[in-house]
C-alpha cells in the first residue's frame, strides 16, 4: 500500500531531511587523505543526535552503524571500519534520520582530494540522473517515469545502473512501498500522486550493473571491481510539481 501524506507530515520528512542534509555537509567539509570511515560515522551521530534526531539506520535490521560509508568498488551499505581514506578514492555517504516519527534519507559521493577524470565524470553522470528522475515525479506520471529517464542517461553516458537495489518511499517507515527502479521502460507502475514521498537513488557503476555482496552480509561491491557512485534525494510530489525535501 502507497501512503499519501498531508502537508504536515511531509513538513515532517522534511525536517529529518534537513538534518541528513546538514550532516552530509559536514561531512563533505571534513573528507580528506587520511580520515577514517568509523570517524566520519562517529561524527555523523553525534552531530545527529546534538540537534535532536536519532541515526535511522543504526540498528535497522542488525546494521552496525549510522552511517553507510562505501569506497570506490563498494555500491552501498559499506560498514564504517578501520579503512583510511586515500587521494583519489570515491566515498558515497548514505545517511538517514527519524525524527518525531518520520524519516530522512539521502545519500552523496564525494572525491578524496583529486580523482580521475573517470571517477569525476561518474560523480557528474550519477549527480545529474538522479536530477532526470526528479524532474519525473510529478502527478499524473508514472512511476517508471523516473526510472527511464534515470536509465537513459546513465546508459547514454556509457556507464550502467545497479539493478539489485532501488529507491523506496519514505515517511513513517524507513522503507515504505512503492519501490522505485533506476531502469526500465516508461509509462509502467502506480500513478504518481501528489502526497506520494520517494527516495530517488541511482547507484551507477563505471563496467556492468551486475554486484555481489560481501561476507559480512552487507557491503555491496561491483561484480567486476569497477567504481560505483551514489546519490540520492528524498521528494515529495505535489501539486506544483517534484519538491526536494533533503536540500541543507
Amino acid at each position: 500500500m502507497i501512503y499519501l501524506k498531508s502537508k504536515e507530515e511531509i513538513e515532517k520528512i522534511k525536517r529529518s531531511c534537513r538534518l541528513v542534509a546538514q550532516t552530509l555537509r559536514l561531512l563533505k567539509e571534513v573528507i580528506g587523505p587520511g580520515i577514517t570511515t568509523r570517524e566520519l560515522d562517529r561524527m555523523a551521530e553525534e552531530y545527529i543526535l546534538r540537534h535532536g534526531g536519532k541515526p535511522a539506520f543504526k540498528g535497522y535490521r542488525g546494521y552496525p552503524a549510522s552511517l553507510c560509508v562505501s569506497v570506490n568498488e563498494e555500491v552501498v551499505h559499506g560498514i564504517p571500519g578501520k579503512r583510511r581514506l586515500k587521494e583519489g578514492d570515491i566515498v558515497s555517504l548514505d545517511l538517514g534520520v527519524v525524527m518525531d516519527g518520520y524519516y530522512g534519507d539521502a545519500a552523496i559521493t564525494v572525491a578524496v582530494g583529486k580523482i580521475s577524470e573517470r571517477a569525476r565524470r561518474l560523480l557528474e553522470v550519477t549527480e545529474e540522473a538522479l536530477y532526470k528522475g526528479i524532474e519525473q515525479a510529478r502527478p499524473g506520471n508514472r512511476l517508471t517515469d523516473i526510472s527511464h529517464a534515470i536509465q537513459k542517461h546513465v546508459e547514454g553516458a556509457g556507464f550502467s545502473v545497479v539493478r539489485d537495489f532501488v529507491g523506496h518511499g519514505i515517511g513513517r517507515q524507513l522503507h515504505e512501498e512503492p519501490q522505485v527502479p533506476n531502469f526500465g521502460p516508461p509509462n509502467q507502475g502506480p500513478r504518481l500522486q501528489v502526497g506520494m514521498v520517494l527516495a530517488i537513488e541511482p547507484m551507477v557503476n563505471t563496467g556492468t550493473w551486475r554486484v555481489k555482496i560481501l561476507p559480512n552480509g552487507w557491503t555491496v561491491v561491483t561484480e567486476d571491481g569497477g567504481l560505483s557512485a551514489h546519490f540520492e534525494h528524498t521528494v515529495a510530489i505535489t501539486e506544483e510539481g517534484p519538491l526536494i525535501l533533503s536540500l541543507a
